[in-house]
């Protein structure tokens, strides 16, 4: 079931997102339609805070990014392959000099901003059967990780952004919140009691 993303102004973006054990109540079909929502909104990475829910669950398929011809073949494979569910998620590690990239982000649509992130990150969580993995990323995955985690920690890729930079897109935010934006996907904004 493809669920309503929840727009940026909502103060569940803001929370940090509890953990969560195997008794928590329909985590297949949660993981099923988070799945479904994401493809829906053509989304490389989806968190359980974007779909109304403060819990420490992300997804990452970064496909979409394996067609770009500026990678090397190793890069593009890498990343064709990568996809994974990370619950309760602790990055334990991030390495390496900060680069830039331009992120955006299905709860502030059409707001595309370069954030500086470290290339590589180690990460310890635990998978949807609760088998726990410490693992070790970098390059955009490790970034589309880094995004998706911020989710689970009340972190907007926007709260990176120079005040400069954030000023220039307060309008910007503020039509988000009510409302007044074109999606292609379900939302449901803050500002705005109805679903769309």
């Amino acid at each position: 079931m493809i669920l309503p993303i929840i727009a940026y102004g909502d103060p569940v973006l803001r929370k940090e997102g509890e953990d969560i054990d195997a008794q928590y109540p329909n985590l297949e079909a949660l993981l099923a339609n988070m799945w479904e929502t994401m493809y829906n909104a053509y989304g490389v990475g989806l968190a359980a805070p974007q779909i109304g829910k403060a819990i420490r669950i992300f997804l990452v398929d970064t496909t979409p990014f394996a067609d770009d011809p500026d990678l090397s073949p190793e890069e593009q494979e890498q990343l064709k392959g990568f996809k994974k569910v990370f619950i309760n998620a602790e990055i334990i590690a991030e390495e390496g000099q900060e680069w830039a990239f331009n992120e955006g982000c299905l709860s502030i649509p059409d707001v595309r901003e370069d954030v500086k992130r470290h290339p590589q990150i180690t990460i310890r969580y635990q998978d949807e059967n609760f088998e726990e993995y410490t693992e070790t990323y970098d390059g955009l995955i490790a970034r589309v990780i880094q995004h998706e985690y911020d989710h689970i920690e009340g972190v907007l890729f926007t709260d990176y952004l120079s005040p400069l930079k954030k000023r220039l897109i307060k309008g910007r935010l503020k039509k988000i919140s009510d409302g007044k934006i074109n999606v292609d996907y379900k939302m449901r904004f803050p500002n705005l009691k109805k679903k769309r």
